[in-house]
């Protein structure tokens, strides 16, 4: 390690730990950052997108299909020589999981910040530990950030770390989502770049992926289980490694930037009988109560403790913190169920019961789960568990959970009665004509389907002027009898559902953001299959249909073509937004090419989304489904049609298709009330066409012909877009693309057979 280190000049600031996790990702200039959008920790990304448009960096952001394939972009970035880094939370973790052993099994370094979070389900956004825990067997070294500071300073001295020849092995940093990744506090952070990156060094990787000529490498190869045993064994020893390396480079980094780091941060354990051990942003409110009981009572011996490392875990210095400690409360913002107490709990007891000198009790607490707040009371509580353990031995339950809530018996009950056959059923007529092999529909005028019953109530939450439930509820009115409804995470879910109510007079289904094609598979299946057999007699006749969002079709594309290719008796409906509206407006796949979103900024060296939109209904034209359609709730008689077909297609062949084009006035910046006019201004310009096919044949369903405006018109409408008006060059390969899909599809609509 270097040992000419000089204190490098410093600057204070006031930011929040994603902020910081973002500006030191800039100040190193990774090489790339494979990611996906998921709170808390999305707004990583977003920082380092806005100040990557402003010139401050050169980092290549690479957005990925979901958090699989986020990981999959960061480890085939690492095979080829250069700097990763990537960001996820709760779930994201969990889906991007099967990619972390392979990238520690096969030693490639990057840095990966956790932003903890609750793992669903139930759904829930909150903060505790159930996420990072579950990565604890994967290989990576992990430290915990217990501060705003320490988010910044631990992403420096991860990658440190990481590249280490002793070690060569991806590092997670750790730090609680909204305690310590929203809250803004005041920090010092290294006022030019250059001292930064001369601390970390030049990376000189041992081996890379694209150099076929002079050094051609096998990574990743099958093996027999005794040399697969030796892989093992070889991360172990790296991990083992790991614990001098650590020690080094928290050494190094001192001397760089006067801020001492320990693999345990302690306070107050000098003389400690009872100690009280949490971690991430618990730990500052424990050192408080600390503090506050010791004003109460000075004779109290009492102490905090938080593991800043905690894998590889620091068993040695452990057992030398609580060498004289008689009682050890540990607090786990996270249980095993029936493992007696959390990860951390079983963990310290392990350890301490290594050491036959030993004789702490340990007391284990879960606290914090989903967000509970843990303030200077709940702290105080902890301690004093301790206490009272400490007068009247074996006196105090040794794990338990610190809140004791198990509901109050709410029940989700309907506002409204349930809804009858007659209430959902409007006298829409669909019917096979044998001239043309297509459905006729005759759809009765729209005054008379206002009567027909909204399967949404009124009284969601969604954002003024928001188009999702006019566009829903408008495609709903061409559906005839009961529905079942399966709605991906998204806006439409989420203003839908806050327990204990519901805005839906149907039966709702959710499960993972990416996994709802597949999930109402199984539905429909057992469904038909229990039908079959006669467990469901009786009138019952549900159409069963998928809603999903742009964002849901790019990380749940994968389940949604498997449901297609299968062809299932549904519907799958997509509203288009053109962005992942409901965590902040991020860019989508559907995003067009130079619209302004929180990860497609516009500056001086980006304009907006730098590749064109997707087009789903072509892909899933492509899996040659029975009947897919667009539509728009500007043409009402048209959507409504196009769903009473989809309707007649799920009942009697297989899988129908529907994509509509939703406006999103917050994040478009649009007025309210200008919702229609500007989704009519999409269809006008052809940017967004309207059409069908069906078995296979393509019909455009309207056609503006002579009146077709250029993109320019529509893009004017929206703040997001509007900066494209004066960018001659990327707003001429816009109207090029947009130019050559709609005469591909004239082609395919004057020919039966494309």
């Amino acid at each position: 390690m270097a040992k000419d280190i000089k204190l490098a000049e410093q600057q204070d600031i006031l930011e929040s730990g994603n902020e910081l996790a973002a500006i030191a990702a800039s100040q190193i200039n990774y090489h790339v950052m494979g990611y996906y959008p998921i709170t808390p920790s999305t707004q990583i990304a977003e920082y380092l997108d806005a100040m990557g448009a402003n010139g401050k960096h050169t980092v290549k952001m690479v957005p990925g299909d979901g958090e699989h394939g986020a990981a999959g972009i960061c480890y085939g970035a690492t095979t080829a020589g250069g700097r990763v880094f990537n960001a996820t939370s709760a779930n994201g973790l969990l889906y991007a999981m099967e990619q972390l052993p392979v990238q520690s099994g096969t030693r490639f370094p990057m840095v990966l910040n956790v932003v903890n979070r609750t793992v669903s389900g139930p759904l829930d956004i909150k903060c505790d530990h159930s996420d990072i825990m579950m990565a604890l067997n994967t290989g990576w070294v992990i430290l915990m950030a217990h501060t705003t500071q320490m988010v910044y300073d631990l992403n420096i001295l991860a990658l440190k770390i990481a590249e280490d020849k002793r070690v060569q092995l991806p590092i997670i940093v750790s730090s609680d989502g909204f305690f310590t990744s929203h809250q803004k506090k005041r920090v010092s952070l290294f006022k030019n770049s250059e001292d930064v990156r001369n601390f970390l060094g030049e990376y000189v990787a041992p081996i890379t992926s694209v150099e076929p000529l002079t050094r051609p490498v096998t990574i990743g190869p099958y093996m027999n289980e005794d040399e697969f045993t030796g892989n093992r064994l070889q991360l172990q020893e790296a991990l083992e490694n790991s614990h001098e390396v650590i020690n080094e480079v928290f050494e190094d980094f001192y001397k760089l930037s006067g801020r001492k780091y320990t693999s345990i941060e302690t306070y107050g354990m000098e003389d400690a009988d009872v100690a009280i051990m949490v971690c991430g942003s618990a730990y500052e409110t424990a050192e408080l109560a600390i503090e506050e009981m010791k004003k109460k009572d000075p004779s109290l011996k009492i102490g905090a403790f938080a593991l800043t490392k905690i894998r590889p875990f620091p068993e040695t210095e452990l057992q030398d913190l609580a060498k004289n400690v008689k009682v050890m409360i540990v607090g786990d913002r996270q249980d095993t169920y029936s493992g007696m107490g959390g990860n951390m709990s079983t963990e310290i007891r392990a350890a301490l019961q290594n050491d036959k000198e030993n004789k702490t009790t340990v007391l284990s607490r879960i606290y914090g789960l989903g967000g509970t707040e843990f303030p200077l009371t709940k702290a105080e509580e902890l301690i004093q568990l301790g206490l009272d353990e400490l007068k009247k031995a074996n006196s105090v339950k040794k794990n338990d959970y610190l809140e004791q809530y198990m509901g109050d018996g709410t029940k989700m009950e309907p506002v409204f009665e349930p809804l009858t056959l007659e209430a959902q059923t409007s006298g829409i007529e669909v019917k096979m004509n044998p001239e043309t092999n297509k459905l006729d529909v005759k759809v009765p005028s729209l005054r008379e389907l206002t009567g027909k019953a909204y399967r949404y109530a009124q009284g969601h939450g969604a954002c003024n002027g928001c188009g999702i439930f006019s566009g829903i509820n408008t495609f709903l009115k061409g559906i005839e009898g009961e529905v079942v409804l399966l709605v991906h995470t998204g806006c439409s879910m989420v203003v839908t559902t806050g327990y204990p109510y519901s805005s839906y007079r149907t039966t709702y289904i959710h499960n993972l953001f990416q996994n709802g094609a597949a999930t109402l598979s199984g539905v429909v299946e057992m469904y038909h299959e229990r039908k079959r057999r006669g467990e469901i007699t009786g009138p019952t006749d549900p159409t069963f249909i998928m809603v999903t969002g742009d964002g849901g079709h790019d990380i749940g594309m994968g389940p949604s073509i498997g449901a297609a290719i299968r062809n299932h008796k549904m519907i799958i409906l997509e509203y288009d937004n053109e962005g992942y509206m409901n965590t902040g407006n991020q860019m989508s796949f559907s995003t067009p090419l130079g619209h302004r979103t929180s990860t497609s900024n516009v500056g001086k060296a980006q304009v907006g989304k730098q590749f064109q939109h997707k087009d789903v209904a072509q892909i899933f034209s492509a899996c040659h489904v029975p009947y897919i359609a667009t539509g728009v709730e500007s043409k009402p008689l048209d959507l409504i049609k196009k769903a009473a077909k989809a309707q007649w297609y799920a009942k009697n062949v297989g899988l129908a298709f529907v994509k509509i084009l939703i406006a999103c006035p917050l994040n478009w910046k649009t007025p309210d009330e200008m919702g229609s006019e500007v989704i009519q201004a999409a269809v006008d310009t052809c940017f967004f066409p309207l059409y069908e096919i069906e078995k296979g044949i393509t019909t455009i369903t309207f056609d503006p012909k002579d009146k077709k405006q250029p993109v320019e018109k529509w893009l004017g409408m929206m703040g997001k877009s509007r900066h494209l008006t004066k960018n001659a060059e990327v707003l001429a390969a816009f109207q090029t693309e947009v130019d050559r899909r709609w005469t591909r599809l004239q082609a395919m609509h004057a020919c039966d057979v494309l």
